[in-house]
């Protein structure tokens, strides 16, 4: 789960500023109209949306008598890829039954702004439900929200009833679903719950061998950066690699500059390298420009990834980038262990910005 601070984002932007704590889990009874929970007046706010997908503009009055699940989401952010699956099943299951789900795409990283980068993840991501685009964070703050992913329950009343922050919780939050269409009119709550298995990035994390939380690049916000001499903030500067990385540490090879929320190479075979426990491995990382294409490979312990490759790399470790997205690079087999992972850039250009792992 990741938790973006409003006055830290006001003041970057929209700078990469999130936090993650990969463990954290909500877990919310449904309250009754009026409760703790209940809340007025932030389905207004989707009148302050940038942009409709998959949708014309939807409206408080419009949405009068539904039953809607407002889904907070960023297309770089893990954790709401593990999250899908299930919305998009619930959407699927329950539009029939009354059930109205809105992705709020609310962006972390400034490449997540670009309406053409959004519409083609919305798309590559099968998001199919209404999104509307929140590049101001005007819905974000209307609900007072601080995460990646968060769902928002919201009754036919317009009243918010439960949420749910963060990764599980989904046989509840299936339930909740089904109490508030059954307020609604719909069919008495109880039914059978939805089965889901995720495929690719989809899938859900292997919790018991994560050892490894997310880290941003990018000066404002990483950990745990081991070349030798330190970072250089700003400024063109050749790095190595230490003779060995402790778990967690990384390292830059080559010409980089590293700034606020992203590293960039300036010359080709310009390597990152990172010691890690986790059955996958992600960078979210992008090319220099639209239409521009940097190839890479990978390399785990020295070695061709073989059959731990990602969906983004051949089993000898190669790939492509040609978008700024998440690039899924590493999934193991059991027995999971400290690794040492490695990319090169074999052409100049790269952008990088954080590293996550499930």
């Amino acid at each position: 789960m990741k938790a973006l601070p409003l006055l830290l984002a006001a003041v970057l932007a929209g700078a990469a500023v999130a936090a993650i704590d990969t463990l954290a889990r909500d877990r919310n009874v449904l309250s009754p109209s009026g409760g703790e929970a209940a809340g007025t007046g932030e389905l207004r706010a989707l009148g302050r949306a940038t942009e409709w997908i998959n949708s014309p503009p939807l409206t408080e009055a419009g949405l009068r008598g539904k039953v809607v699940l407002v889904e907070f989401w960023t297309y770089t952010c893990i954790n709401w890829l593990r999250v899908q699956p299930y919305v998009r099943a619930w959407a699927d299951r329950y539009e029939d039954q009354g059930l109205v789900v809105i992705g709020v795409h609310a962006p972390e990283f400034s490449f997540e702004k670009n309406l053409d980068n959004v519409r083609r993840m919305v798309k590559a991501l099968n998001v199919g439900y209404p999104v509307a685009v929140d590049n101001d964070h005007a819905i974000w703050r209307a609900f007072d929200n601080n995460y990646w992913p968060a769902l928002y329950f919201i009754d036919a009343r317009g009243q918010v009833r439960h949420h749910q922050y963060g990764e599980g919780g989904y046989a509840e939050s299936e339930r909740v679903i089904q109490e508030l269409l059954a307020e609604a009119g719909g069919p008495a709550a109880g039914g059978a719950l939805v089965s889901v298995e995720g495929r690719g990035a989809e899938a859900a994390a292997d919790w018991r061998n994560l050892k490894s939380s997310e880290n941003y690049l990018g000066l404002a916000r990483t950990a745990n950066f081991a070349s030798p001499g330190g970072a250089r903030a700003e400024q063109r500067q050749v790095y190595a690699p230490p003779a060995r990385l402790g778990l967690n540490e990384w390292a830059l090879s080559g010409m980089w500059t590293m700034g606020r929320g992203s590293v960039v190479q300036h010359q080709a075979n310009g390597r990152i390298v990172y010691r890690f426990h986790a059955r996958d491995l992600h960078l979210v990382m992008g090319p220099p420009a639209r239409g521009i294409s940097v190839r890479f490979r990978v390399l785990i312990d020295g070695q061709p990834p073989g059959a731990a490759h990602g969906t983004d790399v051949d089993a000898q470790g190669y790939g492509t980038l040609d978008q700024q997205r998440m690039y899924q690079l590493i999934r193991q087999q059991q027995p999971i262990g400290d690794r040492v992972f490695e990319i090169e850039f074999l052409d100049a250009g790269a952008e990088v910005f954080a590293f996550t792992f499930g």
